[in-house]
């Protein structure tokens, strides 16, 4: 088997963070190699880790994810998928252009709660773009 896709995740939210990291640490494929709470920690992290993909939210504290993305596509230019509730296509046209704008590759719906069906649809869609957008790095 491949070494699995190392990937940071940089959300402000414990109980999203923690919904995403679980999601993440069920696919063999994939491995969460370190977590932040604001863009400044995120810098630090992925500095430290290498990921091959990062997952960012976009509203943060200190350094949001459009600010966030734009100093990591300077200092450290790797595959970028933002994970907010503010990058729903029709709903967040100008957050969604800034974002692919500034290096992001791709947006998803910040992951919620919801029944074991939805629970799986979510990690197979989360699962898919991460895998396409390592594919991208290589």
């Amino acid at each position: 088997m491949a070494d699995p896709i190392k990937v940071v995740l940089i959300e402000d939210s414990a109980v999203a963070l923690e919904i995403m990291k679980r999601l993440l640490d069920s696919a063999p494929e994939v491995e969460v190699v370190g977590t932040a709470q604001d863009g400044e920690q995120g810098l630090a992290v992925i500095a430290q880790t290498q990921p091959d993909v990062i997952c960012t939210d976009l509203q943060m504290p200190k350094m949001d994810g459009l600010a966030f993305t734009k100093k990591v596509m300077s200092d450290f230019p790797r595959p970028i998928l933002v994970v907010s509730n503010a990058v729903h296509p029709g709903n967040d046209v100008d957050n969604i252009f800034n974002l692919m704008s500034a290096g992001a590759l791709d947006f998803f719906p910040k992951p919620t709660s919801g029944s074991a069906t939805d629970y799986e649809k979510l990690k197979t869609a989360l699962i898919t773009k991460i895998k396409v957008l390592a594919d991208k790095a290589k």
